[in-house]
């Protein structure tokens, strides 16, 4: 950020990093204390969502229809909206989690399958296969200590089977999904409980397919782009389910130059800027850019791959929780503790589903969260069936 992207701004910014979970507090601490020392705020949209009710983001409408001819999609417009009647941020720089192969896995395809639209049943063939005809377990995820796996259940699994995340946590779909989930289970590598990112597994070959987010699979791409090919994730029943991460940037109430905040996220949106985002940390552009012909065949692999999900017929984007503040982490607990009672230690789904439900319904009373996107609006606090 410092050297590369900020760099052809004109005026000097501080760039100052803040952990997720001290992201609100510092922002309401300065708030109280009238003391403001942040102008610009660049975040993703459920760590931005918290400041919302403080009331501390100017309305951006002025800048939002001036940066209009830049092409930013209206579905991420509405979202930098809140469900509100202003723009609170302006869309920044997006990504997603993908799917990366080794071509030598390719041959392995079950009859008639399309890469680009893979069904959860046909990735379970293509592995079984894979371990039939190599003796090996070559299907991989990042359900490390530091992995992300927790986003998998939220963002895709989940959604691809029942359609949303938290109302249908333990319906009869979700119930069907951990059993075929387990029984895929047994074609993955048994060392994905240790993996954190995708790309080492990937670029040695003790994986063969992968699932993780972008900017961890993006070195295997980098590296040998002719080995790999990037693919989007597979669709269930209800849909291609997937996880849009979306960054946003604001502007704080008492910020002390709110013309130079403005032209900073000015510059932030132009099509260069966000090219040079895009080469430099691997989040993708959120306005019109022609990616240039010498960007690195990786990067250009990984884009295709998020332009062909999110344009699929059946693309299903599930944000990342929204509105539980610094409890995010109990909500991922919920799934990946049920993930591990019931895939790794073989318990029935019924009964772990149902003791994870409370927990989760508890959560979501004592944070008051309200549903997001794809579960239905709730009228009050967010709740499963």
């Amino acid at each position: 950020m410092r050297n590369v992207i900020l760099k052809d701004f004109p005026r000097e910014v501080d760039y100052i990093t803040e952990q997720p979970q001290q992201f609100p507090v510092r922002i309401e601490a300065e708030e109280q204390g009238r003391t403001h020392t942040i102008d610009v705020v660049g975040a993703l949209h459920g760590e931005l969502q918290p400041l919302v009710p403080l009331d501390v983001l100017v309305p951006l409408d002025d800048l939002a229809g001036k940066l209009s001819r830049r092409g930013i999609p209206d579905s991420l417009l509405a979202l930098g909206k809140f469900g509100t009647g202003h723009q609170l941020y302006i869309p920044w720089m997006q990504a997603s989690y993908i799917m990366v192969a080794n071509k030598e896995a390719l041959s392995y395809l079950p009859g008639g399958a399309d890469i680009n639209a893979l069904s959860y049943e046909e990735l379970a063939a293509w592995a079984g296969t894979i371990e039939q005809k190599t003796g090996k377990r070559l299907l991989g995820f990042p359900a490390g200590p530091q992995g992300l796996m927790h986003r998998f259940f939220e963002g895709f699994l989940y959604p691809s089977y029942t359609g949303a995340v938290v109302v249908p946590f333990r319906s009869a779909a979700a119930e069907a999904m951990w059993t075929q989930f387990a029984s895929l289970w047994k074609s993955v590598n048994p060392a994905s409980t240790s993996y954190n990112f995708m790309q080492q597994p990937l670029l040695s070959g003790d994986v063969w397919i992968g699932f993780d987010h972008i900017a961890r699979v993006l070195d295997a791409l980098r590296q040998k782009p002719d080995e790999f090919v990037a693919f989007p994730a597979p669709a269930g029943p209800k849909g291609r389910g997937y996880m849009p991460i979306l960054a946003g940037l604001a502007v704080l109430r008492g910020a002390s130059e709110v013309s130079e905040a403005m032209a900073l996220i000015d510059y932030l949106t132009q099509p260069q800027t966000q090219i040079a985002a895009a080469r430099s940390i691997g989040f993708f552009p959120v306005v019109k850019a022609e990616l240039p012909p010498d960007l690195d065949p990786g990067l250009k692999m990984g884009a295709a791959a998020i332009e062909e999900m999110q344009s699929a017929k059946d693309a299903l984007p599930a944000l990342p929780p929204v509105g539980l503040g610094q409890r995010g982490a109990e909500f991922d607990k919920v799934f990946t503790d049920t993930f591990h009672l019931v895939v790794l230690r073989g318990q029935k789904p019924r009964g772990v589903l149902d003791r994870e439900a409370e927990t989760l319904n508890r959560l979501l009373s004592e944070t008051g969260a309200s549903c997001w996107q794809p579960d239905p609006p709730s009228s009050g606090t967010c709740q499963v069936q």
